[in-house]
């Protein structure tokens, strides 16, 4: 019995696994809070428009020696920006926009960083590094987590409002561009935090998964947050200590996990959809 609990204790013994799970629990947070709030409003893409697109500015920062999360954070809310500009001055919908922006931004990024020799790892930035981070690493994340969360709980009735009906929230005197471009800004800021975590391509699920199981799940928003975070919060602790005894990558393995919940919670509610209409 000993031995078995000092078997499974194991990963905490460890530095770079301690890192590991303090920083994917603060990446985690705001990432769930955020999900919730790109379900509901159908921007779900926007999420992964920005993660593809901050490596241009990761690669431009590294040239002109400048910290590489205002580079990453400066691509994210151009990205942004270009697509709010495009939509509104075309015929084209949103998402044809976000894809348009996202994938020649994703490909300039590519391009210029074949074309720079660097010691900053392809791998990395795309698939983050959470058993490489620094302390400073985590600090730097909990700097962006808690900005994030602080503006989401001031400002969280506003942002509901303007997620579900935007001519409402412009109708009762919203400052809705405000609201808008915010959201956009910690969205930006908030993937930067992650980078070193889960990386550009991963971030999308950590956007998108927790809020879309919680919107299954619960039938208020209060109780989706609180659900989309529990969820983002057990799949980053389990795919971490999982990833350790199977040898996997851990944020491939979180990914993994938050997609066999939704599996579940898909499947289970349809069946109970189905008994319920039956009888």
């Amino acid at each position: 019995m000993t031995e078995l609990l000092a078997l499974l204790l194991t990963p905490f013994e460890f530095a770079f696994m301690q890192k590991a799970f303090v920083i994917t629990m603060l990446v985690s947070v705001p990432m769930a809070m955020l999900s919730s709030f790109l379900v509901l409003k159908g921007w779900s893409l926007m999420g992964d428009a920005i993660s593809h697109s901050i490596l241009p500015g990761v690669v431009l920062a590294y040239i002109i020696n400048i910290p590489l999360a205002i580079g990453a954070f400066a691509a994210g809310m151009f990205c942004a920006i270009a697509t709010g500009f495009l939509k509104h001055n075309s015929r084209i919908k949103e998402d044809t926009v976000m894809g348009v922006v996202f994938s020649g931004m994703f490909a300039f990024g590519l391009v210029l960083y074949v074309k720079v020799e660097t010691d900053v790892h392809l791998d990395h930035i795309l698939f983050g590094d959470m058993l490489g981070v620094t302390w400073l690493n985590v600090s730097e994340s909990a700097v962006i987590a808690l900005l994030a969360v602080a503006f989401i709980l001031i400002k969280r009735k506003d942002l509901l409002v303007h997620s579900f009906d935007h001519q409402h929230a412009r109708a009762i005197g919203l400052p809705v561009t405000f609201l808008h471009y915010s959201l956009l800004a910690v969205l930006s800021l908030t993937i930067v935090g992650a980078l070193k975590a889960v990386g550009i391509i991963l971030a999308i699920a950590m956007l998108v998964s927790p809020g879309a199981i919680a919107f299954l799940l619960t039938r208020s928003f209060e109780k989706m947050m609180l659900c989309s975070i529990a969820v983002a919060a057990s799949a980053a602790f389990f795919g971490i200590y999982l990833s350790f005894f199977i040898d996997s990558a851990p944020a491939p393995t979180i990914v993994l996990i938050m997609s066999f919940e939704f599996i579940a919670v898909f499947t289970v509610l349809s069946g109970v959809f189905k008994k319920a209409a039956k009888s």
